[in-house]
């Protein structure tokens, strides 16, 4: 594709042979790629060039604008876009067709998941790229309304193996899309001294040298800038003296195009005062809204020189503002007045189209009203069920604006705060929260805002002071009768003390407030503060209730959610895998990726310390949920079990990428989550395990118990209290461990779980003296280790070891086998070769690990292989796993042949073929 005759541009050949040049490769991968720079520096120019190149080389372009009158309405950018698509719509499962209609306010009013209408977007432009390659261009992206842009952020993050290129642009200082995986961001900056005298002599040949030195000067490479001085100058529209020189670029070329209208006939004006605040595109509302504004009707021939002065250009029936600086102009030359007469007549004219009406009608008046009010919280209602919650807030802030009565607005400004939370807008919370203390509230608002409070930055700090204030708000919720409220407390509370221990007596001041809730013994919510608040006391209660429970919760899956967070930090490990897969398959069916993420993050570590090393899949998926979702403490939890997954396969190096990403973001919360320290210091001790090295690993390890240490957690403790034992046996600190391991008796105290039962019998028979080791090594393999197969090992090798050290070499053979059999079975590589050298150390010779095809399949691979060999298509797998149908079919052609395989009826064999090497994995219960 030639880029080298563009007379369109000057001074951007390098760029649009660059984007360009992804156009060529977009068979071999898609990408989204963004241009941000000043206004005027040549972005939309750029952008429609390359438009140009991608209709004569047969793309599909698809195009939306933002505008600045258009943000808050729902949608508004991806309808712009999708707009050609739409008739497919109904080619779409049936779940995501109603989701996307339902944004549109095309179909049922229906209460939809967000990502269920991304991924409709998705589906709707993968299947228009099998016929011809995709172009989605996205002009002033930064104001675009924010679902769309959420949508469109979703979409960017899952095309590299679509034929499908996102070009965007933005101002820098607002760019969306920050982080490097949605997209590749691109400055443009001004054109070099050459081509800006080129543009300038081709536009305005006829300026004197001195005024052509000026304007060059003064422009500063900026396109639009040279265009407009020269243009202005020559017109006689400005003289030099009314340039002011230390006023932004933006604002001097907003001063140029103001003047372009102030001459202009009043009905003209009325055009570009009503297309300055319209929310739309379409030519004849904006010509009847405008009569209405000039008392008298507007025709096309009457506004035809506002397209004359390049202010206004049309196709068809659409308009647009020709560049956003005319409207920005436009709308700061308004008198106020006129502004929301404007608004009005908008709102008289789209009166079919009820919420962009109630919006300018809202903007059309400037005191308060509570009619108007109602209306738009009426209207947020109906953004939030369309899937449109960053728009209903918004709505909602607005009505609370327009609300007469202080107790109306204070309402109408926690259910925006409420809705910026579910989005982790924390900024945005914390204003509103401040704006609405010392409000007037009624009582069940003060409850609202006590509640926001609570939950608020869940996890990010456990200082004492701020969970005992938790822990007051609940206590004056009891007392008024309000459950609900006081367990949304009390589990804010107890989460916080999870990540970062306050200390004996606030986690007691935690359990003392639950027990004061009206609720039976066998309530979720009250097993899972319990468990969180790390309770001595109650542990035996939650041990005995979580056993009377269902696996599935009795059909619940926000009990078991709760139930499986009980039984996970109790070290009730099996129980939490079998509680947290109910609302894992909810969560996943409904499309609720931020929930989901926490639950499959919990149960990943539920796997890990079972030993059950398939959790990669899991965490995997965990990690990524978490990274778009925004939610950096799950996805840094999610992190470290990929991490420590990876060190027990392959001994990766203990300074692993992903557990430095982990610790970052450990540091950064206020006061250190010390259960992530605890979780990257297990991972780093058990690759040195792995490798052999036993001192460092002792130093990694002895970090999680050392009080005063930020990595210290409480419980975690207790569950790397085996790997402590392992490398103090053999790096000379068996007496200190002693001492350890006589402390963790008393945190198991008489009811311990599988978690501290394993670690325990382990560690007691490990750090035995040599007459009563024996005794309790047989223990220990006939114990909680029995059924699982890499406790069991572990044990088998440690035992093994021992007797070679006491003579008896012949014996040691039999567990070291074991041993070695099971860790290279599980893929647990390094402590295969451990078990290895034991043996070669008894004389036996001749292993040779085993390798299976599916070792090369990354996790999400895996987990397409499985959901392919059950039976799902390909639309059915990318819904579950959030993925296109085009993807997963990329995924199974590349994993074909690393199976050995040809087709995908051969993958249940394959898959079969290697589960039946490895041990089973631990029973569920239920």
């Amino acid at each position: 594709m030639s880029t080298t005759n563009s007379r369109r541009l000057v001074g951007r050949d390098d760029h649009l042979r660059s984007l360009c040049g992804y156009l060529n490769e977009v068979d071999s991968w898609g990408r989204a790629i963004g241009l941000f720079g000043e206004p005027g520096v040549g972005k939309s120019a750029l952008l429609a060039e390359v438009v140009e190149h991608a209709r004569s080389a047969g793309f599909t372009v698809l195009t939306a604008r933002g505008s600045q009158s258009e943000t808050r309405l729902p949608f508004a950018g991806l309808h712009q876009l999708l707009r050609p698509l739409l008739p497919r719509v109904d080619r779409l499962p049936a779940v995501q067709r109603d989701a996307l209609l339902a944004c549109f306010a095309m179909g049922d009013s229906i209460k939809v998941q967000p990502f269920f209408t991304s991924l409709a977007v998705l589906e709707l432009l993968v299947d228009s790229a099998e016929h011809m390659p995709v172009l989605v261009c996205l002009d002033d992206l930064h104001w675009m309304d924010q679902p769309s842009i959420d949508v469109l952020a979703f979409v960017s993050r899952r095309i590299a193996s679509e034929r499908v290129i996102v070009l965007c642009t933005s101002r820098p200082e607002s760019l969306p899309f920050a982080d490097a995986h949605t997209i590749e961001w691109v400055e443009l900056e001004g054109i070099d001294e050459a081509a800006s005298a080129a543009l300038l002599d081709a536009r305005a040949p006829q300026l004197v040298p001195t005024v052509r030195d000026r304007v060059l000067r003064e422009a500063r490479g900026n396109p639009l800038a040279l265009i407009e001085f020269a243009s202005a100058l020559e017109s006689g529209r400005y003289t030099w003296t009314e340039f002011d020189q230390d006023l932004p670029m933006t604002t001097r070329l907003e001063r140029t195009f103001a003047r372009h209208a102030e001459h202009l006939a009043p009905a003209v004006r009325a055009v570009l005062t009503i297309a300055a605040v319209d929310d739309g595109d379409d030519l004849n509302d904006v010509l009847a809204a405008a009569g209405l504004l000039f008392g008298s009707p507007v025709d096309l021939v009457m506004a035809q020189p506002a397209f004359e002065q390049g202010l206004l250009t049309v196709l068809d029936e659409r308009y647009r503002i020709a560049h956003p600086l005319v409207g920005s102009a436009l709308r700061q030359g308004m008198p106020p007045a006129t502004r929301l007469q404007a608004h009005a007549a908008l709102a008289r004219v789209l009166a079919d189209q009820p919420d962009r009406a109630t919006w300018h009608r809202a903007s059309s008046v400037s005191g308060r009203d509570e009619h108007i009010a109602a209306e738009l919280e009426r209207a947020a209602e109906n953004a939030q069920r369309r899937g449109a919650v960053a728009s209903a807030a918004a709505w909602l802030e607005r009505a609370a604006a327009l609300s007469p009565d202080p107790r109306s607005q204070a309402a109408r400004l926690l259910s925006a705060a409420e809705l910026g939370y579910q989005l982790g807008r924390f900024r945005q919370v914390e204003q509103i929260k401040a704006q609405v203390t010392g409000m007037t509230l009624r009582h069940r608002d003060q409850s609202r805002l006590a509640a926001l409070e609570g939950v608020f930055h869940d996890g990010s700090t456990g200082e004492p002071a701020e969970v005992r204030h938790l822990v007051g708000l609940a206590q004056h919720a009891i007392g008024a009768q309000d459950v609900d409220l006081a367990m949304q407390l009390l589990v804010g509370a107890a989460r916080r003390a999870w990540w970062r221990d306050p200390g004996a007596m606030v986690r007691h001041e935690i359990v003392r407030a639950a027990q004061q809730v009206s609720l039976p013994a066998h309530d979720p919510g009250l097993l899972a503060i319990y468990a969180l608040a790390q309770s001595d006391e109650q542990r035996p209660v939650v041990v005995e209730q979580l056993a009377r429970w269902p696996a599935d919760a009795g059909g619940r899956p926000d009990l078991a959610g709760l139930l499986g967070i009980a039984a996970f930090c109790t070290g009730d490990f099996r129980r939490a895998v079998a509680f947290l897969s109910t609302p894992v398959q909810e969560l996943r069916a409904q499309g609720r990726m931020s929930l989901l993420a926490e639950a499959l993050a919990i149960r990943a570590w539920a796997e890990v310390y079972l030993g059950v090393f398939d959790a990669a899949r899991s965490a995997d998926e965990a990690m990524r949920l978490a990274d778009e979702t925004g939610q950096s403490l799950w996805a840094a939890t999610a992190r470290i079990a990929v991490a420590l997954i990876d060190a027990v396969r392959g001994g990766r190096d203990t300074r692993h990428d992903l557990l430095s990403d982990a610790e970052q973001v450990a540091l950064r919360t206020p006061n250190a989550a010390s259960s992530l320290l605890a979780g990257v210091q297990l991972t780093r001790g058990m690759s040195e395990l792995g490798a052999n090295r036993h001192d460092q690993a002792y130093g990694e390890l002895r970090r999680v118990f050392a009080p005063a240490d930020p990595a210290f957690q409480r419980i975690q403790q207790v569950w790397t209290l085996s790997y402590l034992a392992d490398a103090a046996v053999r790096a000379n600190h068996r007496a200190e461990a002693r001492s350890v391991l006589a402390s963790i008796e008393q945190i198991a105290g008489a009811c311990p779980s599988t978690g501290s039962v394993i670690a325990l019998e382990y560690s007691r028979a490990v750090l035995a003296d040599r007459a009563s080791a024996e005794s309790l090594f047989q223990a220990a393999m006939a114990g909680a280790a029995r059924e699982l197969p890499w406790h069991r090992a572990r044990v088998e090798l440690a035992y093994g070891s021992w007797l070679r050290r006491q003579r008896r070499v012949v014996e040691s053979r039999e567990p070291l086998r074991a041993a070695r059999t099971t860790f290279d079975a599980v893929g647990a590589r390094t402590w295969a070769q451990r078990a290895d050298q034991e043996l070669r150390a008894t004389g036996e010779r001749g292993w040779q690990p085993t390798s299976s095809p599916r070792e090369l399949l990354s996790p999400q691979e895996t987990q397409i292989a499985e959901l392919a060999a059950q039976g799902l298509s390909n639309r059915e797998i990318g819904q579950r796993l959030f993925l296109s149908h085009r993807t997963v079919s990329s995924h199974l052609y590349r994993m074909f042949p690393k199976l050995g395989i040809a087709s995908r009826n051969q993958l249940a064999a394959a898959l079969a073929d290697h589960s039946d090497q490895s041990p089973p994995r631990p029973p569920s219960v239920g």
